[in-house]
């Protein structure tokens, strides 16, 4: 089940004695883990003695005599494996291929044990990558506990945990404050909740107000190299070449290098392009999301500033940054290239 269906279930009646938290985003497997912690061990001095905590997955037969041990000073023991690379899916050798794989027995008592843990005994196991759901062992704690996918937040969906934080938070968002954080979270390279959390934290000590405005979130985020770079990409999208050229000269005052200015505008004006071209062909604006993998607002805006470009500028601007990443990244020019491609773009 996804996060916010996890959660909700470890609300509702007796928690079972197996957990798996796998997945590539880390950020809701510490959750769930905590969440999981606060509901067995209430009672932060029960963890001291309870908790049994395993940094890297031991071995099978230490991890059976663990879970075979009933607790003598807690009413309950919980054991919590990180790292349970046994539940990673494994390659053949190229050699073995059409060789049958060896049964492994430790695993097979393993699962028995799974199946049937005392009562007073739990195990929580975590994996930074998807599992092979195809083993039996995967299986076993998918029938008899309760089994975490930790998906990666994607542009498109990250308003979901934004929500979801938000009510836990008490607070809400100006609608200008909204569009601007999917806007910076849209141009990230990769998406971290773990910082985005971090983010939103601040903004509980920069403002008492209920709702967080603009202003607000600029300044928790003003450290974000990707808030100058979404800046300058609005100033394009607005032609506005005085100050498109302004925050241009800012991102490289900041340290913004150069190859990632370039991979953003050239990702940018391949959306405008592509946008440009969805909507010629009759796609409607609140339809470009789902076809550009957008959230639908940001495809919506990206739209609206689309139809002020011509294909041929666009076109032209493509061109221009595959040689200016040819000639910078072989020293043969500096800034002025992407100077040159920024007022192109901006050229009425």
């Amino acid at each position: 089940m996804n996060y916010a269906e996890f959660m909700a279930s470890l609300t509702r009646g007796e928690p079972p004695h197996v957990f798996l938290l796998a997945g590539e985003e880390s950020y809701y497997i510490r959750r769930a883990e905590e969440a999981i912690l606060r509901r067995l061990l209430p009672v932060a001095e029960e963890r001291a003695y309870a908790l049994i905590r395993c940094e890297e997955m031991p071995s099978v037969d230490v991890l059976i005599e663990t879970l075979e041990t009933v607790p003598i000073f807690t009413e309950k023991t919980v054991v919590l494996v990180r790292n349970a690379t046994i539940f990673r899916a494994t390659k053949k050798k190229e050699q073995d291929a059409d060789a049958p794989a060896p049964k492994d027995t430790s695993t097979d008592a393993l699962i028995a044990h799974l199946a049937d843990l005392l009562p007073t005994n739990y195990v929580i196991f975590t994996l930074a990558a998807k599992p092979d759901k195809r083993r039996k062992l995967y299986q076993t704690v998918e029938k008899y506990g309760r089994v975490l996918e930790s998906e990666p937040v994607r542009p498109w969906t990250v308003e979901n945990w934004l929500n979801g934080r938000l009510r836990e938070m008490g607070r809400s968002m100006h609608r200008e404050a909204r569009t601007f954080f999917l806007s910076v979270v849209g141009i990230m390279p990769t998406i971290s909740l773990e910082f985005l959390d971090r983010q939103l934290e601040k903004l509980l000590l920069y403002t008492d107000n209920a709702q967080f405005t603009e202003d607000d979130l600029r300044a928790a985020f003003s450290e974000m190299p990707e808030v100058s770079v979404f800046a300058l990409m609005d100033a394009v999208s607005a032609r506005d070449v005085i100050r498109a050229l302004d925050l241009l000269a800012r991102c490289r005052a900041d340290g913004v290098h150069f190859t990632v200015l370039l991979a953003l505008l050239v990702r940018h004006v391949r959306q405008l392009w592509q946008a440009k071209r969805l909507l010629m062909s009759g796609t409607p604006p609140k339809g470009l999301g789902k076809v550009m993998g957008l959230h639908p607002f940001i495809a919506e805006k990206l739209g609206g500033h689309a139809r002020g470009f011509s294909e041929a500028t666009l076109e032209r601007a493509v061109l221009a940054l595959a040689d200016a990443d040819y000639l910078l990244k072989t020293g043969q020019a500096g800034d002025e290239l992407l100077e040159d491609v920024v007022i192109r773009l901006c050229k009425k």
